[in-house]
């Protein structure tokens, strides 16, 4: 499990370049918001993120769940047999293990949103999950921090 600790560049331009990533591997990818209407505004966000990239996904709202390499939802629900879990905004899931990466993304800029994250941190650690953390620099780099 890997928690990536934001702080200088917010969630949207983050999690494309991790999708990116995740399509160059061939994995599908599964997004767990907080809420519709988040997975709704992360799905537009993706088709103009940037204007030399093109990031396949959709959610339910456009249909055809199992075809799409990346699937946005704000319930658990893996219809595009995801290999990859991201966790947005707080979202939490129980079945973790059904998954060969999952990706925690939290603001660390929310204290709320940090508490939350060190408390899922523990409780993957404590699940026996092989566990790593990422803080974002203020440059934008990534530092491994455990």
């Amino acid at each position: 499990m890997l928690f990536y600790h934001l702080q200088s560049h917010p969630l949207e331009q983050v999690l494309p370049i991790l999708l990116e990533r995740c399509l160059e591997r061939d994995w599908r990818a599964l997004v767990l918001t907080g809420s519709e209407e988040r997975a709704a505004a992360l799905n537009a966000h993706l088709w103009s993120y940037r204007d030399d990239s093109f990031l396949p996904h959709g959610s339910a709202a456009d249909g055809h769940a199992a075809a799409q390499p990346i699937y946005l939802s704000a319930t658990f629900v893996n219809p595009n047999h995801a290999q990859v879990l991201f966790l947005t905004d707080g979202a939490d899931c129980e079945d973790i293990a059904a998954f060969i990466r999952c990706v925690d993304l939290f603001d660390g800029n929310d204290e709320t949103a940090t508490q939350a994250a060190r408390d899922r941190y523990r409780r993957a650690v404590a699940a026996g999950f092989e566990v790593t953390y990422w803080q974002q620099t203020e440059r934008g780099a990534w530092e491994r921090r455990g």
